[in-house]
Formats: C-alpha cells, structure tokens, sequence
C-alpha cells in the first residue's frame, strides 16, 4: 500500500497545507480518505484530478469534507463529458450536506449523478482491493475511525477524535498510524473533542504499531516542536510530522 498526504492541517487549512485528505493505493485502486478544503489542488498535484476510485469521509465537519462539494464541478462538468458517479462511504446525512453546500437557488440539489452514497457504521467491509473496518470514536458528530488491511499491511486513520477504546483496537498492530494531535499537552483542551501528541503517542504504544504518523495540527496555535517532543515522551518507535505530498509506502 501507498499512503500520500494531500492535506493535514487541522480545522481550517494552513499557511502551508490544505485540511485532512489521504489517498490510499494499491492494485492501481485509489481511495480518498477525507477531502478537506483546499486538498484538490493537492490532489492534481500529486495524483491527477481523476485518479480517484471511491472516497471516505469520515465524518461531515467542513475541514474534512468540503471538497467533495467543489469535486462535483469537476466530475459533472468535464469536457469529455460527465463522469460515472463515484462511490463515497460517509455518514447516513452527507448526500443532504453536500447537496446543500453544493447547491444554488438555480441549480440542482441531487448530485446521485456525481456520486452514490453507502452510509457507515461500525464494522467491516471491502472497498476495491483493501479490507476496510470503521468504528465510531469520541468527536462531538458522527464520526469513524479508519483501518485500512491489505495483504497483511495495515494502515489506521484516527479521523478526528479524543481519546477512545475504540481506536486502539483500530490501531492494533498497524503499520502505520496516522493519527491526530491537535491540542498541546498543558493546556486547558476542551473536552471529548481532539487528542494531545502525548495522547497520540499513548494510543500508538497501546496498540503497538510500527510508525506514528502525526496530523491535523494547527498552525495558528499549535507547536510541532511541542508536539513532536510530547510524543517522543511517550512512543518509542519512528515518529513523523506529516506534510502535504508525503508518501509512505509499506
């Protein structure tokens, strides 16, 4: 499998990055996990603007999904002509989100010709070649962590999250764990809402994974220096700062 960042800035994009979006490859299959504002550009940049099979919103917060609204442009109105609908796996209420943050007073708010709906819930099943199982985890909506199985690989995806059960049995044994830090460790973080680096790394040595993958940062008040060190403090194995155009192979 190849994991690319196309965007990893937390709640609204950064000066140097789009928000969360991740393409996922094997077997020539493409999926986009998340599609945050500012990520197709990304997208063009680093895969094309139709190298994409299916998608995966993890939940319908706007710094994780509004692209998918843009993206009807570009698949409606292609000059080779429109393009088949893609399948996205989302929360039952994304068909009537992004319809309604698609939509004007004057044009169409169905979009099945873009795209055909299949609603999460916690469990597994298959999307092209990987082996996929989401489970909900602490974010105030509706929202799924990610693991992602292919010929014995493992990647695993917090979405946004604090902390939770739920995803170290996600994380378990993963190769990769792309997980999120949005908060400093000292501060006065709101609760049930997103996780430290220190919380990141406690949940990566949990569930004993190779490699933790640290997204979703904030710029505009966050540290990677602090981060990095909070989570050095508490995870043994390699550690990285994700940056748009990172690839990982495993």
């Amino acid at each position: 499998m190849r994991l690319t960042v196309l965007g990893c800035a937390g709640s609204f994009p950064g000066p140097e990055a789009p928000c969360s979006a991740y393409l996922v490859e094997a077997d020539g299959f493409r999926l986009l996990v998340d599609f945050g504002p500012g990520s197709m550009s990304t997208l063009q940049r680093f895969s094309g603007l139709y190298n994409v099979d299916a998608i995966l919103l993890t939940h319908l917060h706007c710094d994780h999904m509004l692209d998918a609204c843009s993206y009807i442009v570009a698949r409606r109105y292609a000059p080779s002509g429109p393009l088949p609908p893609l399948p996205v796996y989302a929360p039952v209420a994304a068909p009537e989100r992004i319809s309604a943050a698609y939509g004007g007073e004057n044009e169409p708010m169905a979009i099945s010709d873009v795209y055909t709906f299949y609603a999460l819930q916690p469990g597994s099943f298959p999307i092209g070649p990987f082996h996929v199982t989401v489970d909900r985890v602490n974010h105030p909506i509706e929202t799924y962590g990610v693991r992602i199985e292919h010929e014995g690989r493992v990647i695993t995806y917090s979405a946004d999250t604090a902390a939770c059960d739920q995803l170290i049995r996600l994380a378990q044994g993963a190769d990769l764990f792309l997980c999120e830090a949005s908060y400093l460790d000292g501060a006065d973080n709101p609760p049930d809402l997103h996780l430290t680096g220190r919380e990141a790394a406690e949940h990566a040595t949990k569930a004993e994974v190779g490699r933790l993958l640290l997204t979703h940062l904030v710029p505009a008040w966050g540290s990677e220096a602090l981060t990095l060190e909070a989570a050095q403090a508490a995870f043994e194995g390699p550690i990285d700062i994700v940056r748009p155009g990172a690839r990982y192979d495993i």
